[in-house]
């Protein structure tokens, strides 16, 4: 019972919000675009890098691909656990998984990675001035920072519409609460990696797009994946069926796919456009 007692008490709550559904369910309707983007960041040779809140691989197996020594770090056990399987079954022995903090990476060394890259992950950590610290931490001197962040109110950002009209239905954030949205805004990434020490010219910032593909799902299909295994929409419904406002919720979010899709009348291809972050050390 103590020991039951001492781990309620250490709960991490973002832990909590992404095991609590299983990401993988979402995440195989990106992998084409975590390839593009992996081919975008132009890797000639093979190099070390870290892939923070990696998931279960949507970018860290095309980065292994290349031949680098990939680690992919996430806080959801369920997550590392399918990114080693991922892994295994491709035969990808530079690549491993483990459990690890965004703000605490204090099994990682520094001056560790050429490239540390983070895409939709590690801006969702709640303390944001260490997350930035501990990137700056663990990257090589010429090395480079990536992340991929979505951008607040962005219209034509099916991500950024999604939590947008999820957070409309759940409670208020606790006090102190850092939004994860902050990390697709200027001034507040510029203040984040002032704090860890790297100038304003190092930073660069860039609009691109993530995009939802299947040839055999609809909108529809994908609001209930999104329902049942993501996050902070699986919290929304939560909340919205307490207030009676589910069936709302969902009509909107379908609504939000259906204006999205550019498939036509067959499968669904939703464009997310995304702030891709570049820091130079």
């Amino acid at each position: 019972m103590l020991k039951q007692a001492l781990e309620s008490k250490t709960e991490n709550p973002n832990k909590t919000l992404w095991e609590k559904g299983d990401f993988t369910e979402i995440a195989s309707l990106m992998r084409k675009s975590g390839e593009e983007l992996v081919t975008h960041l132009g890797i000639i040779s093979p190099l070390k890098i870290l892939d923070l809140g990696s998931g279960d691989g949507t970018t860290a197996i095309p980065l292994a691909r290349t031949g680098s020594e990939v680690l992919g770090i996430d806080i959801a056990k369920n997550l590392v656990e399918a990114g080693n399987r991922r892994a295994k079954a491709e035969g990808l022995s530079n690549l491993k998984f483990q459990e690890g903090d965004a703000c605490n990476l204090q099994e990682v060394l520094d001056r560790s990675f050429d490239l540390t890259i983070s895409v939709f992950g590690a801006m969702f950590a709640p303390k944001p001035f260490d997350v930035a610290s501990e990137m700056v931490r663990v990257t090589k001197p010429g090395g480079r920072i990536v992340m991929g962040n979505w951008i607040p109110n962005d219209p034509t950002s099916f991500v950024s519409q999604l939590l947008k009209i999820s957070s409309s239905f759940s409670p208020p954030p606790p006090e102190g609460f850092v939004s994860p949205m902050t990390w697709g805004m200027k001034s507040y990434i510029m203040d984040y990696f002032a704090k860890a020490g790297v100038k304003a010219e190092k930073i660069s910032l860039l609009k691109d797009t993530y995009s939802f593909i299947s040839p055999d799902k609809t909108p529809e299909d994908l609001i209930e994946l999104l329902r049942k295994f993501y996050g902070p929409t699986m919290n929304a419904f939560d909340s919205a069926e307490k207030n009676g406002k589910a069936e709302e919720l969902r009509r909107q979010l379908i609504q939000l796919a259906n204006e999205q899709n550019q498939s036509g009348d067959v499968g669904i291809s939703i464009p997310a456009t995304f702030l891709r972050v570049t820091i130079d050390l």
